[in-house]
């Protein structure tokens, strides 16, 4: 079977604690681009770590999944869900791992 083509990622900026919510075809590219500061939005919020990474068949359910969380009741949710990963994150950032 072949693997969903569509990911919304979201990413966590180390530099102000918030985060990137992305769509995207090709992941591993649009994390590259992220990381060398080609991308406008994010580059002077690096370093970011990805937190989420969800794939869809269908273009249509990730985007809809893509705007929701950057609604605040999505951003909620997401803080909510990733409570556990976004404290190992701070710890790691703050060197107390």
């Amino acid at each position: 079977m072949e693997h969903p083509k569509y990911a919304v990622y979201v990413l966590y900026s180390l530099k102000d604690q918030m985060f990137y919510i992305g769509y995207t075809s090709n992941f591993e590219r649009r994390m590259q681009e992220h990381a060398e500061g080609k991308s406008l939005s994010t580059a002077p919020r690096r370093p970011f770590i990805p937190i989420l990474c969800e794939y869809y068949y269908a273009k249509s359910d990730a985007l809809r999944r893509e705007l929701y969380f950057k609604t605040t009741a999505g951003k909620r949710v997401l803080r909510l869900m990733l409570h556990d990963s976004l404290k190992e994150v701070s710890a790691l950032n703050t060197g107390k791992a």
